[in-house]
């Protein structure tokens, strides 16, 4: 346990010292609450303040060697486990809290979390790894439990922090090709819907839809369709329809003809079960191939935005990286969709 000396001290020599208890003020038939809590680093201009409040004399903390305030243990923390693309608040009560600098894709070391948290008497608590994040939003806070706490604690943890805890990956912004399969789109009989959906989608993510072929369901045609995005310099290749098991649904088939070598076909995600991960070399690289089932174009949140943010990050998803996704993986459908502030994906 921290251990710590209480003294009394005259207001006007207290700049710097630590109160022991909060400072009430009284407002008559307007207020009464605390103006300074327990723990204030006492400044200059609170002297003044604490004078009109009734206070000559304070109960400070005295400091003692080897202690560290909260607020600057906080920071000392901050400085730890955060990694690029954050900012950061001040001090409040003793907490401070991470913020997304961009938009991007939060990734978090969740072991070396666990093994901060288990120090004791450090607090580092996040929102969940592995989703999109925008500008702003608050991802992570950082404090300690006592009002001071051992130096040496907090140099235990810096000891075995060596990379970041916490970042924001930002996304590229891609040229993504569309192959929309489907006789029945290829040949007139009805109005793709899909296309719109995916421009839509990833717009928001910075990426931008740089053509859509529409394609029936003959494999050399649709092949020969994700060929040719490949050729142009395509970072990101989506087929859209013909994922399922049905006769005439041959996308998978269309996607290994392509050259494309299959990751993972399935996913314990719903909406997403049938979707296929592939990669495939191209003008632009290795190049994610990605066959979208129907769900993505009319869930809100389906496997494209558990999957996605990771690609445009610049991450290597693989087979084991899809079968984690089981846990959380389930939507639960609700009436009102609040996605991303739910619990799917997480």
């Amino acid at each position: 346990m921290s251990k710590l000396a209480m003294k009394t001290i005259r207001v006007h020599d207290a700049v710097g010292s630590i109160l022991c208890h909060d400072i009430t003020r009284i407002v008559p038939g307007e207020s009464k609450g605390p103006v300074f809590r327990k723990g204030h680093v006492v400044r200059q201009e609170d002297v003044e303040v604490l004078l009109q409040v009734g206070k000559e004399h304070l109960y400070v903390f005295e400091s003692l060697p080897g202690m560290v305030h909260e607020n600057d243990a906080a920071a000392r923390i901050i400085a730890a486990v955060a990694g690029g693309n954050l900012t950061h608040t001040d001090p409040k009560e003793g907490r401070i809290d991470l913020l997304a600098a961009c938009d991007g894709l939060l990734r978090i070391n969740v072991p070396v979390l666990n093994r901060i948290n288990s120090l004791g008497e450090i607090s580092v608590a996040t929102i969940h790894t592995m989703q999109h994040v925008t500008k702003g939003r608050p991802v992570a806070g950082a404090r300690v439990v006592p009002l001071m706490i051992e130096d040496e604690k907090l140099r235990q943890l810096e000891s075995f922090v060596s990379e970041p805890v916490i970042e924001v990956l930002p996304l590229r912004r891609a040229k993504v090709g569309v192959v929309t399969t489907g006789s029945e789109v290829f040949y007139g009989r009805i109005q793709d819907a899909f296309g719109p959906v995916l421009r839509k989608k990833f717009a928001a993510l910075g990426s931008t839809v740089v053509g859509q072929t529409l394609t029936s369901d003959e494999v050399p045609m649709t092949a020969g369709a994700i060929r040719d995005f490949l050729e142009q310099g395509a970072d990101l290749i989506v087929v859209t329809g013909g994922m399922s098991v049905d006769p005439d649904d041959r996308t998978p088939t269309a996607i290994r003809a392509s050259g494309a070598e299959v990751a993972s076909y399935g996913a314990p995600v719903y909406p997403g079960a049938m979707f296929l991960l592939a990669y495939a070399e191209g003008a632009a690289g290795r190049v994610p191939v990605l066959g979208l089932p129907g769900c993505v174009m009319y869930h809100k949140a389906s496997i494209f935005d558990l999957i996605v943010p990771r690609l445009l990050a610049g991450m290597e998803v693989s087979a084991a990286d899809v079968a984690a996704l089981g846990h959380g993986g389930f939507c639960a459908q609700c009436d009102e969709c609040r996605y991303p502030i739910c619990p799917f994906g997480k």
